[in-house]
């Protein structure tokens, strides 16, 4: 299976401890393309046909972003704006992503204690990527279970490691 993981961080290199660790483990996989969509596109303005390309070659589609105010980075919105286009990703002629897996996985700050309930943000994590799942829906992909790193402020080397593994784990089975 051709896994394709579009990685939504604007400081990939930079500021980030846990997606960079997680791309970087993507990048050394098989069958598996990583795209850094804020290095790709620096200013915005994305090249969909080059994208459409890159999703048509794969089997299985994962979006790779920290959590931001419970949603994406804005650069996911704008590619799920300008790349999933009618007659393309959806509608009558739009079969672009039918047959193929699609998932998320996502970096929060806070721990997963916070994402329950009774917890801080009231919601389990499921529940705010429902979202996420609607667009797999829409678009005739089969949604996949989210993978999801808690509490990246302050994650351990350790609980780092453990995540890495599972990661790999996630994107080749």
């Amino acid at each position: 299976m051709k896994t394709l993981v579009l990685v939504f961080h604007p400081s990939l290199k930079g500021q980030s401890h846990v997606n960079a660790a997680l791309a970087e483990a993507a990048e050394g996989l098989e069958n598996v393309t990583v795209r850094d969509e804020y290095a790709l596109y620096p200013d915005g303005k994305i090249d969909v046909k080059a994208e459409q390309a890159a999703v048509e070659a794969a089997d299985r589609v994962v979006f790779q972003f920290p959590l931001y105010w419970f949603s994406s980075p804005a650069l996911l919105k704008t590619w799920e704006d300008d790349v999933l286009e009618h007659g393309w990703a959806y509608g009558s002629e739009g079969h672009a992503f039918e047959g193929k897996e699609f998932g998320v996985a996502v970096s929060t700050g806070s721990p997963e204690s916070k994402y329950q309930p009774e917890g801080d943000n009231k919601f389990k994590i499921e529940q705010v990527l429902v979202p996420f799942q609607g667009t797999a829906n829409h678009i005739n992909a089969t949604w996949i279970k989210p993978f999801v790193t808690f509490g990246s402020f302050g994650i351990s080397d350790e609980a780092l490691a453990e995540s890495v593994k599972n990661y790999k784990d996630y994107l080749t089975k």
